[in-house]
């Protein structure tokens, strides 16, 4: 399930074109609704379980500019899970263009920073199926 942001203008650079910072915003946001779609509240998990799903490396290509008022949609794809880890693959797109490609890896941690399994909950989320 994609997720569709629209840019807004304290978003932009001093070129007019969204900085790149406000990326990982968005492939964030998207990344958070993936799991929510899916019936993961990533909050109430780390609030229930202690575990947080944290992003320990990303990989960011930006392949073309976005620009005020472009509707942009995120989609946010699992690559790979293991025990204590996850990678997504992410794109955002102006219509038919992919504008930025990147790859995100996550792990599990616990509250002193180790890394723990992700909850068995979690793991069925991402490989299945958007909640209705």
């Amino acid at each position: 399930m994609p997720t569709t942001l629209r840019v807004r203008f304290h978003e932009l650079d001093p070129y007019g074109h969204v900085n790149h910072a406000v990326y990982l915003t968005y492939l964030e946001v998207a990344r958070i609704d993936h799991l929510a779609a899916r019936g993961i509240d990533l909050l109430e998990l780390a609030g229930r379980t202690g575990a947080q799903l944290v992003v320990a490396g990303i990989e960011v290509d930006e392949l073309a500019a976005a620009v005020a008022g472009d509707e942009l949609t995120v989609t946010c794809t699992l690559q790979e899970r293991r025990r204590a880890s996850a990678r997504f693959v992410q794109e955002i797109h102006r219509e038919a263009s992919v504008l930025v490609r990147a790859r995100v890896r996550t792990a599990m941690i616990d509250a002193a920073g180790r890394a723990v399994a992700l909850p068995e909950e979690l793991v069925t989320a991402m490989e299945g199926p958007v909640a209705r």
